[in-house]
């Protein structure tokens, strides 16, 4: 994620689905940039502000409860956003996009990451649906490590329930333990991969005066 978001220090990160703010602190910690998290549960936005001091200094990091198709936050303001994992829990997954494309700066970037079972029935493209929500796809790739890191990790929430109980609260822990049990059975079957997505800059369109000669032929 740190070499395709590509951002400098003082630069505005967004994290779309943010839980309760690991990741997208983390990357603001490592790349000295402003965080914004946003999710639909308050109760992670709770925990994620809770979580801030131990990792940034005070006004690096702000979080907001809201969704990632409808996130208020202002045009072209953001220069890269984060979504991990979380795009598709969204009901509109178009409007999700475009939604990033309209948060994001002309050229910042978005990268996501995306599962799903290897037996599905084939999803539209990533070309294709960035090209529909005004995005252009720099690069996807397949995570054949993923489904392992996961099964790991489910473990390890199961193996430890008091102390995420004691340190999260009783319903974000019953959420962890809910998915691990859920998903770990099909973990074999996971397909992971993760997604970079640029919004054009200006200077990619043509020239007025380009785009005069391309219509009239000369």
């Amino acid at each position: 994620m740190i070499s395709r978001l590509r951002l400098r220090p003082g630069q505005r990160l967004i994290d779309l689905g943010c839980g309760t703010g690991g990741a997208g602190l983390w990357l603001s910690r490592a790349l000295s940039v402003h965080l914004v998290g946003v999710d639909i549960s308050p109760t992670a936005i709770a925990l994620a502000t809770r979580r801030t001091p131990a990792f940034v200094p005070p006004g690096q990091a702000t979080f907001r409860v809201a969704t990632i198709e409808a996130t208020s936050l202002p045009d072209a303001r953001a220069d890269g956003i984060v979504c991990i994992d979380a795009l598709g829990f969204a009901p509109d997954r178009m409007g999700a996009l475009r939604e990033m494309r309209r948060v994001l700066r002309p050229g910042g970037r978005a990268v996501l990451t995306s599962g799903g079972r290897r037996t599905a029935p084939a999803a539209p493209a990533w070309s294709d649906r960035a090209a529909a929500a005004g995005l252009e796809l720099e690069s996807e790739e397949e995570r054949p490590d993923e489904p392992a890191m996961w099964h790991r990790l489910y473990q390890l929430w199961t193996g430890h329930e008091a102390d995420l109980r004691r340190h999260l609260g009783d319903q974000q822990a019953e959420s962890m333990l809910t998915e691990a049990r859920t998903h770990a059975p099909a973990l074999g079957n996971r397909r992971s991969v993760t997604v970079t997505l640029r919004r054009p800059s200006i200077e990619d369109a043509p020239s007025s005066a380009t785009a005069r000669q391309s219509r009239s032929g000369a």
